[in-house]
């Protein structure tokens, strides 16, 4: 039998063992992630795709890299797409890869020992160099995949707090408001924009309010946006009053030299109501 097939076989009988090894010696002090999990049932999944990485990854010692690599390419996207290690902090999972690179080493190493003067020094070598290298590849592989789940994971929950952010609510049968809170940046401002006008029209307001009271401050850009929102509104019939305005956001306007004439303006939102005979 090749050295190489006596070692993955070798290996392979201690999957089980090296995730046992793995959990029970893992810090599970970590304040939050995969790894501070107590429920019965996501420990299991933990232990789980710590296995199934083994048996992948014994392959190594008898698999063209190619092969090897192309047959580990599911187990990493599993991984990296993960909601609880995409919740988990990056250097916490590359630090349990680099525990695992440890076990192999250590694995090869009693590997060796059992079968004394039977391997040379330079097999012992290649095998540790092997393990090394594929592991820094995974972890380099798996950090780029986990940044793009990431990545779009974020997209995703913007978008979600933008369409959330900016609803046109029905007062009445022709009356909408729109409440807007927080920071409002350029993209954002768009945003508003193109779905305000396409709330009102698809709720047929012909009278829209639109608050600023729970915006504390807005750039030029966006105060010419939201100008631009009321100017929109006009053309397809719909009256729009302003409400609790900030000083700040009052004092850009004036140095852009918005005109504010054709808009209603109040203070608060309560006199907004009013004036529209609400109620």
């Amino acid at each position: 039998m090749y050295p190489v097939q006596e070692l993955h076989e070798f290996l392979l009988e201690k999957a089980a063992q090296l995730t046992e090894e793995w959990y029970d010696s893992l810090d599970k002090s970590d304040p939050h992630g995969v790894y501070a999990a107590t429920d019965s049932n996501a420990v299991e999944l933990l232990k789980k795709q710590n296995y199934e990485f083994h048996l992948q990854f014994c392959q190594l010692f008898v698999q063209e890299e190619s092969t090897f690599l192309s047959g580990f390419e599911n187990w990493v996207i599993q991984i990296a797409k993960d909601e609880q290690h995409l919740s988990t902090p990056i250097h916490f999972i590359v630090r349990e890869f680099f525990r695992t690179r440890d076990q192999y080493l250590h694995f090869i190493k009693e590997f060796v020992f059992s079968n004394k003067e039977k391997y040379s020094q330079e097999f012992i070598d290649l095998w540790n160099k092997k393990v090394i290298n594929t592991i820094d590849k995974v972890v380099i592989w798996f950090m780029e995949e986990h940044h793009e789940f990431s990545v779009k994971r974020l997209q995703c929950q913007q978008e979600m707090i933008n369409e959330l952010s900016s609803p046109v609510i029905t007062l009445n049968r022709h009356t909408g408001l729109l409440p807007l809170v927080g920071d409002i940046d350029t993209a954002r401002a768009k945003l508003i924009l193109e779905k305000t006008l396409k709330q009102c029209s698809e709720k047929r307001v012909d009278c829209l309010l639109i608050d600023l009271s729970g915006v504390i401050m807005i750039d030029t850009m966006v105060a010419q946006q939201l100008f631009h929102l009321v100017e929109a509104l006009a053309l397809i019939g719909v009256k729009t009053t302003l409400s609790g305005i900030r000083p700040e956001i009052a004092q850009t306007a004036v140095q852009l030299g918005l005109d504010f004439d054709q808009i209603i303006i109040t203070s608060t939102l309560s006199r907004a109501i009013d004036s529209s005979k609400i109620g």
